[in-house]
């Protein structure tokens, strides 16, 4: 495996904490992926989740589509986001990688930033948005600027639609599944551990297409109702971090330690937090038809392993979380409407031919999901190689590989 183009590692003078800015690869000189505040980061998560970028970003590519697909990269800050000092080390941060962000690194919230909170320190850096490395590509980037705005203005029921489309696909990916597996949606269950952009709107969406959503995991611990919880009020009672009020549970809900979202029966499991949560040693403790992977990198290697042998497939990260970076692009390249009609739609669309193809190509091969997908990457990374160049780290033979296994 071959080393990232840039790999960079930033102490904070004031705190002494660290953040890791690694772009995976450049197509068109440009990457894309998110920034994280997580205690506990690490350099090497951040190398795993540029990767992911590099895969997301070539998964989803058509050619039908105005959207090129851009190289993988990704931030990490390691403080806790409820720290109140992370403004301020955040601020610190992107000053000093302000250069790769204006020219090469497109970013946005990730696990422990809020979208408005990255906005508001850009802003007092001098920036516009945090994709102004795309917008000095595009003929029209005014045009661009505004279906952006606009398209963060929609609210559905009460949430962004900006919040809403990356869980949307993610609830999206599980019900095809289970279609594709013979379960019948209405009355299936699933279990979502996190509760804030992703989980929220997975459980939302979840819930709406006829699954109940029998538990919720979120910082505080785990809300449990066998008969299916109240996910529009859970919603309306969480916090920015994505914890729910305790007082808005009903009677019969149940609390307890969150490490219990991982005993619960369910048809879909849903990790939607954070990254390393399902470890070989949990695998017994899974009574899941098939795990869908919400969050970035949950599942360790060796439990997917496991979890494969012993039939429950994993829907992996790169393509069940991967529409939030593409509802993006397709809203600046104008792909889109900036409307969650439009929006839903084309994440309606493109899920269930991803699925389907990976699904019936793993069938064929006798491979799980993680690999029919990777493949799939591959190909479309060699067809955005031969239309427009990549730039990224190590041979020309590595670079055309674009996705790495």
């Amino acid at each position: 495996m071959s080393a990232p183009l840039l790999e960079t590692t930033w102490t904070d003078p004031v705190t002494g904490v660290r953040g890791y800015l690694v772009l995976d690869t450049l197509v068109r000189g440009l990457a894309s992926g998110g920034l994280r505040i997580r205690e506990g980061c690490t350099l090497e998560e951040v190398r795993g989740l540029a990767r992911g970028m590099t895969r997301k970003e070539a998964l989803v590519y058509d050619p039908a589509d105005r959207y090129l697909p851009l190289g993988g990269g990704k931030g990490g800050i390691d403080l806790d986001p409820a720290d109140p000092r992370a403004v301020d080390v955040l601020r610190r941060f992107l000053a000093a990688v302000l250069p790769v962000v204006r020219s090469q690194w497109n970013t946005g919230e990730d696990f422990g930033l809020r979208q408005e909170t990255i906005d508001r320190v850009a802003a007092e850096l001098g920036l516009a948005s945090t994709v102004e490395a795309v917008f000095a590509t595009l003929e029209d980037a005014a045009a661009a600027r505004g279906r952006l705005a606009r398209a963060f203005a929609v609210d559905v029921d009460g949430v962004s639609l900006g919040d809403l489309v990356g869980g949307y696909g993610v609830a999206r990916t599980g019900v095809v599944h289970l279609e594709r597996t013979g379960v019948p949606v209405a009355g299936a269950t699933a279990v979502v551990q996190g509760f804030g952009s992703i989980g929220g709107a997975a459980a939302r969406y979840l819930a709406r297409s006829g699954v109940s959503v029998v538990a919720v995991a979120d910082r505080a611990g785990l809300i449990r109702n066998d008969g299916g919880l109240d996910v529009e009020a859970l919603l309306a009672a969480r916090d920015p971090l994505g914890v729910v009020d305790r007082s808005a549970l009903r009677p019969s809900d149940t609390t307890a330690p969150n490490d219990g979202w991982l005993d619960v029966p369910c048809d879909l499991l849903v990790p939607a937090a954070m990254s390393y949560v399902v470890t070989a040693g949990d695998v017994p403790r899974i009574r899941a038809r098939a795990v869908v992977e919400g969050a970035n990198m949950p599942t360790l290697p060796d439990a997917e392993a496991l979890l494969h042998a012993a039939g429950v497939p994993v829907l992996p990260d790169f393509l069940a979380n991967v529409m939030t970076n593409a509802w993006w692009w397709w809203t600046v390249f104008g792909d889109v409407e900036p409307t969650a009609e439009s929006s839903f739609a084309k994440i309606d669309a493109v899920v269930r031919r991803l699925v389907g193809t990976v699904s019936d190509d793993a069938a064929a091969r006798g491979c799980t999901l993680r690999e029919a997908a990777l493949a799939l990457a591959r190909r479309n990374a060699e067809a955005v190689q031969a239309a427009v160049g990549v730039t990224g780290a190590g041979t020309p033979a590595e670079e055309a590989a674009l996705v790495r296994a």
